[in-house]
């Protein structure tokens, strides 16, 4: 028998850190939080997203995704004592879960569009994969828990950054602790639009409706070709780049 794909009821309330509303049109409305706040980075967030963006991806019925967070803050803060990160089981486990975080999110194989609601300081790089980017004008960037923690910027960071970047603009923004603010960004063509926090979720659902109306497979397909070469650069450097993070972060004790 072939393999039931989850419909949006068997996921809907899965998630703790992910209010999932899906309306009549498919668009996938996906707000990162903490307990109905502005979303903090905690190793329940990192797995959770990882295997939301599955059941996304395996359901049909959603014709585009909106990715935002709560409030005034896509994710600002990290909870480092969520995370077990000692010893090289502890780090298996999040390499596993890493590859799968981005991996799974270029899997969706319908537009994504980001509706970035303020500062972006934890993780950058998710957002920033969106197909469309519209951000608040309070909006900031920043690699936040990696080099500036003396950790390697290996789950990914390594890749986005220097690709949408550029090689020179990338590396200083991952070994400096640079924040790019939204003017700087729209201008480094790391976001698309940069419009006053309270317009910026109606932009995203604007664009969402407009590219909702294409036909399925031509929103499939688009999506399908346009990450054609995030998959190929994943492939590629993602796992090298979690080993090497989880291995320079063992000897931070000795």
């Amino acid at each position: 028998m072939p393999l039931i794909a989850p419909s949006f009821d068997d996921y809907a309330t899965k998630y703790e850190t992910i209010k999932l509303e899906r309306d009549e049109a498919g668009i996938l409305q996906v707000t990162l939080h903490s307990d109905g706040k502005p979303a903090v980075w905690t190793s329940r967030m990192h797995d959770e997203l990882a295997y939301c963006f599955t059941d996304i991806a395996t359901d049909a019925e959603n014709a585009v995704v909106i990715l935002t967070g709560t409030g005034d803050s896509f994710c600002a803060e990290i909870d480092f004592s969520s995370f077990n990160l000692s010893t090289a089981s502890d780090w298996s486990q999040i390499i596993f879960e890493g590859q799968r975080l981005l991996n799974n999110l270029i899997s969706i194989e319908v537009p994504v569009i980001a509706a970035i609601n303020g500062p972006a300081l934890i993780h950058p790089e998710i957002p920033v994969l969106s197909d469309i980017t519209i951000a608040a004008d309070t909006t900031r960037f920043a690699d936040g828990p990696h080099f500036p923690a003396g950790i390697v910027p290996g789950d990914g960071a390594h890749t986005v950054w220097t690709h949408v970047l550029g090689p020179q603009r990338g590396r200083y923004f991952l070994l400096t602790g640079q924040e790019i603010d939204a003017t700087l960004a729209l201008e480094y063509g790391v976001v698309n639009e940069v419009l006053p926090l309270q317009e910026v979720l109606p932009r995203a659902r604007a664009l969402a409706e407009i590219i909702a109306a294409k036909p399925p497979l031509a929103r499939r397909y688009a999506r399908a070709v346009l990450t054609r070469e995030w998959k190929r650069l994943f492939h590629e450097q993602l796992g090298f780049g979690l080993a090497h993070e989880a291995l320079a972060a063992l000897t931070l004790g000795e």
